[in-house]
């Protein structure tokens, strides 16, 4: 098995570098992932979808609902942090998921929300809450795209699994 190990620029060392720490390399690839995944920018990939929320939400030690808005070719226009909750929960209000998805003027969004837990199953509440946003934002003619779930650095898509 090979380590791989990340360097950090630092005055206060002879060198003028030292290893990185978890920290650090953390905010340097939100930075990264925030600097690629900006107003504009096509969300056609999965993959760059996964890795910014995997990024933005993995390391929280409590539930946080999240939702990306897209305009009608899928490009980015923002990523907002909606609800904020416990470490087994968050209450999501449908009502404020449509006002803020309007006042972005979204066409189509992706919901995604973290597991603390480490584990990337839906749970009944999780497939609830998605059918309720879904059917709310449809009243407003906004496509719901996708619902991820990310726990620790794996996801789980709703729309790979069929389930919208």
């Amino acid at each position: 098995m090979s380590t791989l190990t990340l360097y950090t620029t630092d005055s206060c060392t002879v060198t003028g570098y030292r290893t990185a720490t978890f920290d650090e390399i953390m905010t340097a690839a939100r930075q990264a992932l925030n600097q690629k995944v900006r107003r504009g920018t096509g969300l056609t990939s999965p993959r760059v979808t996964r890795d910014f929320l995997i990024a933005r939400l993995a390391e929280l030690p409590y539930e946080v609902f999240t939702l990306i808005y897209l305009d009608n070719h899928c490009r980015f226009i923002a990523a907002q942090d909606l609800f904020r909750g416990t470490i087994d929960s968050a209450t999501v209000h449908p009502r404020e998921v449509v006002k803020e998805a309007l006042k972005h003027n979204a066409a189509k969004v992706i919901l995604a929300h973290v597991h603390p837990s480490g584990i990337a199953e839906p749970s009944k509440a999780d497939e609830y809450i998605t059918d309720r946003v879904k059917q709310a934002l449809a009243l407003v003619d906004i496509k719901v795209l996708d619902h991820i779930i990310v726990a620790g650095g794996e996801t789980m898509s709703f729309a790979e699994r069929g389930m919208i």
